[in-house]
């Protein structure tokens, strides 16, 4: 029986500071990228989470062995995590952070693609299927209908030398789909009855290893130790990377998942509202037009189940 019980007052202010603290991360990378570049900043965060996740399985008495049949699986996702945000960085550093978190928060529609072909429990409604089109085509026109502008933010390198922070977005996409693996990995492994603090400790201590690795190799591991640098570390190390996705697990515990999705434009949301008032970053309107059907996308994919329901209940009441 599903003890997990539909989202109350508690639930809904919980989420709107989760979106709002997710929305902000891309934000705060873009603003202290002059100083610690956010590959690095990203490494470092998960390091330092990667310990705070090993404490509390330590004080919870929970397993860290490597024999239970999670380690290839556990790799796996450690991989398609660290190749996440090694994409998210790269493109921050070509796009501005409100672009970023939009193509990164699609992710949830390539999950749902990766699942209908893997579960037969998570096979694609026709709401979902619509919610899918809608989203790629406003992906399209976020694409076709922008010019080549400069980029922004950090000098570009690479093929971004034709002066256009399309190649940022499409490496936000590809983070999008990166996440996306990750999820399906998750769901369709033994990862699926191991506890979350032990799946997130494989993504943490793989991130952490690749991306500084990644930060050495491409001669971005210098750090400037500024105040406002030892501030991002501790907001995306303790607070995003650490308390935020353990909120998130415990919120999956106790509540309907389906109901939490409808939460999960306000990300992009938020990301978008923190860019352009912290970072001054203007939203085109070509984006924008591209954008808005992107988030009603992700809520029709995310929440596809729970409002079919709400349809069904509501004409089977109409025909009684």
């Amino acid at each position: 029986m599903d003890t997990r019980k539909p989202v109350d007052g508690s639930a809904v202010l919980l989420m709107m500071v989760l979106c709002a603290t997710w929305g902000m991360q891309q934000v705060v990378l873009k603003a202290t990228a002059a100083d610690i570049a956010p590959v690095m900043q990203i490494a470092l965060r998960s390091g330092v989470a990667a310990l705070l996740v090993g404490l509390v399985m330590w004080w919870r008495g929970e397993s860290m062995s490597l024999r239970d049949g999670t380690l290839v699986p556990g790799l796996a996702v450690g991989v398609f995590f660290a190749t996440e945000f090694l994409l998210v960085a790269e493109g921050l550093r070509h796009t501005s952070a409100s672009h970023m978190v939009v193509f990164l928060y699609t992710a949830p529609i390539f999950a749902a693609l990766g699942l209908h072909w893997r579960i037969p429990a998570e096979r694609l409604s026709g709401l979902q299927w619509s919610g899918i089109a809608i989203a790629f085509a406003g992906i399209a026109m976020t694409f076709l209908g922008r010019g080549h502008g400069a980029a922004t933010g950090a000098a570009a390198t690479g093929a971004t030398a034709m002066g256009s922070t399309l190649w940022g977005d499409f490496l936000g996409v590809l983070a999008a789909i990166a996440w996306a693996a990750t999820t399906v990995v998750v769901r369709c492994s033994s990862l699926a009855k191991a506890q979350p603090s032990k799946t997130l400790q494989y993504q943490l201590v793989m991130a952490f290893g690749v991306l500084l690795c990644a930060a050495w190799m491409s001669g971005q591991a210098q750090v400037n130790f500024t105040p406002r640098v030892w501030a991002s570390l501790a907001f995306h190390a303790v607070v995003v990377s650490f308390a935020s996705f353990l909120a998130w697990f415990w919120l999956l515990r106790h509540y309907l998942a389906s109901r939490l999705g409808v939460f999960s434009f306000m990300t992009p949301l938020f990301g978008m509202l923190f860019g352009a008032w912290l970072l001054d970053e203007p939203i085109e309107a070509g984006f924008l037009v591209g954008a808005i059907p992107v988030l009603v996308g992700i809520v029709l994919v995310s929440a596809g189940p729970w409002l079919g329901q709400i349809w069904a209940d509501t004409f089977k009441a109409r025909t009684r």
